[in-house]
């Protein structure tokens, strides 16, 4: 093989040796860069000029720092020969041969496409399409040469490419190597993917590209990662970070010279931050998965293709300790999967940043929300020196974010994922002790609780060194959080004046409170929430209309006292004061109730009754054997229930009752107090008859109230329908059920079966229905039963006996439902009895009574009472049933059973 740089040489030369190697770069139609293979770190490489052939120039920006210099544009052609080889010669394997090196180090030899010399001559093939030409003075001396000489010729004829009519005007490049306003160039791609070449790999994240077809040639850094990189300082060579060579050719093998598609997603100091796309992945999570790269916060923002994913893929290479992570130790490594990550009860909520939450041990844990920092007083505060700080009601939008979590979670069940440990740390000067705290990512029903405080301004986020682990594990969805609420101006970030909350605390002010007691006595029924709880009688409570904080005391029952610490000494508790603590937080604490204020103390403690979705919490307590009745409430509605509860404690002989012993019963003759019958007769509209002959009613007086409640509840529901599945029934729920028809209504959970099998009561009608979960839903608070309390009522026929025979039982059932059900009765109670009032009920229309008619259809039999009042209404019913019996109706068929048979049947005369 002949030798341009050698004309005077004699003989024939030895065979030149063929070297192999990939093909990194194409540098223009007639040189290119070839590099060896990786063997534990970025490969050899070497430039390689091809022997005896000429392509045109590409072009060259004017060297910085000179300002005479001129940017030298591409050569006719120049540009088309570049991208043949790049198309044909990128990444493949090529084998050489080297004919001279000039004493520059310049190496030109011949590039053969494959394994050995037998594949394609590049040198040929750019002749041949008309993209190089011989250089000029060169003889063809040689086969070679002949061979270019001859392809050549072939090109001239057929008019290809350098050879074709024209200047070639239309192959040079107009290149942009400068974006006046690269903000709005950005924008204006709209995101969607353009065309482009990487040119250069300056580091493994950052890159030149040309982006075609107009031929802006910009430097993109990757949205959301950082590589390690080449740090320069002045007049001193460049200095690779750990790994930053190999991440650059990580880079460089995949995307070098490689037709891409980019994301161009916003801007940074002059520089364009994207996502490329090739056919075999995404650049970006690669680097990430390969330990090449970690996330950055500052710009994975941008990144439009989920920076869970980016995450994602930074775990995977943590997890694994590759490259940059060798050392990473994790912030909950010490931490079993089950202190990870587990479902708890909220109990309390601290602040805007903190709860208390009950884990499936019983154990009680405060869990704080990662990477966001409560409301805070900024700067010089207008706070009065001479009164105590409150932050609740003091600190600027504390209240809306203590309310919002309140409100959110009390009472629910959540899932927790702890993010990381903090340690403690001792005080400062300006920062006071931290005891070690557990910082994690709460979710409820899919929403991260600490996403949605930011998104709603009540909380802000907590900004990080870029090495720094210890954060919420979902950091990036709480940053556009705050950015969105910094941009519609929500709360803490609003330029409306600050809320302010006047809530006046007259705890233990006699005055106050005195001024103050006629006014809730005359409210009856008042709603609070309980902020505190002193012990299992005793709460402070915060009155949302009144906006004042009271001390309130359970009325009508004695509860053990707590420990108590005096002047001196430390009084200890009563048996079993903690648990009725325990009792009453577990079921108020931070709960929206309702209270009757009866009273004061001379303390200036307001005493009354609490209430809970519809529970007393002086019989809880009594019924739950933590405390026992006083006699101030033999004068209250609520004595009999009270006595009810402590007879059934008593019985049990727990807790409080634990050493109880029974006094001897005497016989005591009651003394029957003398009364009128009251016939007070009241519109009702019977809604549903029992198998056991009870029946419920609607008042009425306040159906047309009902009616609203449920048109407007309909609306909201079909406005805003529940997910399906996304209620979890509890046993005493209220909730909505989509009966039969496919409307909605207002119902109580009964029994918990399984998710299919939920057993409901209607609460404004009184049926009873089991049902699937899926067609259940969370009963939207504007339709409580504090709106409107539950419209149907159960009542029980006063003075008849209901047969224990199944079929004659149903034969009475099926008389009253063909009668009186969805109509309208008029209703008198008569007297109380154990479960339901016992009343008397007449036709609307003809006033006669639908319970004598039964009696004297045979169908049921008197209950015989001894008081006076009833004593000329049950010779009425006696009357009848001695009718009915001498014409041998329904149950009398067979004469008078009842005097053989009366035990077997259940009936007593």
């Amino acid at each position: 093989m002949a030798s341009a740089a050698g004309p005077g040489q004699g003989g024939s030369a030895p065979p030149l040796a063929v070297q192999r190697g990939i093909v990194k770069m194409v540098l223009s139609g007639c040189a290119i860069i070839v590099r060896g293979q990786p063997r534990g770190g970025p490969p050899p490489e070497r430039q390689i000029n091809l022997s005896n052939i000429r392509a045109g120039n590409l072009a060259r920006r004017a060297a910085a720092g000179q300002p005479d210099a001129k940017d030298t544009p591409d050569e006719p052609w120049g540009f088309p020969a570049r991208e043949f080889l790049r198309k044909k010669l990128i990444g493949k394997e090529v084998c050489f041969t080297v004919e001279y090196k000039t004493p520059q180090g310049r190496e030109y030899g011949m590039v053969y496409l494959g394994k050995d010399t037998s594949g394609e001559n590049i040198a040929e093939s750019l002749v041949a399409e008309g993209l190089a030409s011989r250089r000029e003075g060169i003889r063809a001396n040689n086969p070679e040469q002949s061979r270019l000489a001859e392809l050549e010729e072939q090109a001239k004829s057929a008019k290809k490419g350098m050879w074709s009519e024209g200047t070639g005007s239309h192959t040079i490049r107009d290149i942009k190597y400068t974006i006046e306003n690269p903000r709005h160039f950005v924008d204006s791609m709209h995101q969607k993917p353009v065309n482009a070449i990487i040119e250069h790999v300056r580091d493994g994240s950052v890159v030149r590209a040309l982006l075609l077809p107009d031929y802006y040639l910009v430097t993109v850094m990757l949205s959301g990662i950082k590589c390690p990189t080449f740090k320069r300082e002045a007049d001193a060579p460049e200095v690779p970070e750990p790994f930053a060579a190999e991440a650059k050719f990580f880079t460089e093998s995949r995307l070098l010279q490689r037709d891409v598609q980019i994301v161009l997603e916003s801007c940074h100091n002059q520089n364009i931050l994207g996502t490329i796309l090739h056919p075999n992945g995404n650049i970006t999570e690669l680097l990430l998965k390969e330990g090449f790269a970690r996330c950055v916060d500052w710009s994975i923002a941008v990144y439009t293709r989920g920076a869970d994913k980016l995450r994602a893929a930074e775990r995977f290479a943590k997890e694994r300790k590759l490259r940059i992570w060798r050392d990473y130790v994790a912030p909950t490594a010490n931490l079993d999967q089950k202190d990870k990550q587990f479902v708890a009860k909220v109990m309390q909520v601290l602040n805007a940043d903190a709860i208390v939450v009950k884990l499936n041990s019983g154990d009680h844990k405060t869990i704080h929300l990662s990477s966001i920092r409560p409301p805070r007083l900024e700067g010089d505060s207008t706070q009065d020196k001479n009164r105590k700080l409150r932050p609740l009601y003091d600190i600027p939008y504390m209240f809306e974010a203590r309310e919002f979590l309140r409100k959110k979670l009390i009472g629910k069940k959540v899932n927790v994922t702890v993010d990381y440990i903090r340690p403690a740390s001792s005080a400062t000067e300006t920062v006071p002790a931290f005891s070690e705290r557990t910082c994690a990512t709460v979710s409820i029903g899919g929403i991260n609780i600490a996403e949605a405080l930011v998104s709603k301004g009540l909380a802000t986020v907590i900004r990080y060194r870029q090495d720094d682990d210890q954060r919420s594990s979902h950091y990036d969805e709480l940053l556009p959080a705050e950015a969105r609420a910094i941009k519609n101006g929500k709360g803490l970030h609003s330029k409306k004046e600050v809320p302010i909350h006047r809530v006046a605390d007259i705890s233990g002010d006699t005055q106050k409170a005195k001024q103050f007691l006629p006014f809730l006595q005359r409210a009856g029924r008042s709603e609070a929430v309980v902020e505190y709880v002193f012990s299992g009688s005793r709460l402070k409570l915060f009155m949302p209309k009144e906006t004042c904080l009271i001390t309130f005391l359970l009325a009508g029952i004695e509860c053990p006292r707590g420990a108590r610490n005096l002047p001196g000494l430390v009084q200890e508790g009563e048996p079993f004061s903690e648990e009725a603590t325990h009792f009453t937080k577990e079921l108020v604490l931070q709960r929206e109730v309702e209270v009757e204020v009866e009273s004061m103390d001379k303390a200036g403690n307001f005493i009354g009754w609490l209430h809970i979705e519809g529970l007393n919490l002086s019989v809880a307590l009594v019924e739950h054997a933590l405390s026992k009745v006083h006699f101030t409430a033999e004068r209250s509605p609520y004595y009999k229930a009270l006595l009810a509860a402590e007879e059934a404690a008593k019985q049990k002989k727990e807790k409080v009752w634990s050493h109880y012993e029974e006094a001897p019963v005497e016989e005591v003759v009651p003394v029957l107090e003398e009364k009128e019958r009251t016939a007070n007769y009241k519109p009702v509209f019977v809604t549903e008859i029992t198998d056991d002959l009870h029946f419920y009613v609607q008042d009425v007086e306040t159906g047309a109230q009902l009616e609203k409640l449920m048109e407007n509840m309909r609306t909201e529901v079909g406005n805003h329908p529940p997910v399906e599945g996304s209620y979890a029934p509890r046993r005493g729920d209220f909730c909505i059920a989509k009966f039969v028809d496919g409307e909605w209504y207002r119902a109580r959970v009964e029994k918990v079966e399984s998710a299919t099998k939920v057993h409901i009561f209607y609460i404004d009608y009184g049926n009873k229905e089991t049902l699937p979960a899926t067609r259940l839903a969370a009963l939207p608070p504007a339709f409580s039963t504090r709106v409107l309390p539950a419209q149907a009522t159960e009542y029980k026929f006063a003075f008849i006996q209901v047969p224990q025979d199944d079929d004659a039982r149903a034969d009475a059932v099926d008389s009253v439902v063909r009668d009186i059900q969805n109509t309208q009765c008029l209703l008198n109670v008569e007297h109380l009895g154990p479960g339901c009032p016992h009343v008397t009920l007449q036709f609307a229309d003809s006033k006669s009574d639908v319970g004598l008619g039964l009696v004297k259809e045979g169908l049921v039999m008197v209950e015989v009472r001894k008081e006076k009042q009833f004593q000329k209404v049950i010779t009425e019913y006696l009357n009848a049933q001695e009718t009915a019996k001498s014409a041998r109706l329904n149950l009398w068929r067979y004469g008078d059973f009842r005097a053989d048979d009366a035990d077997e049947f259940g009936y007593s005369r």
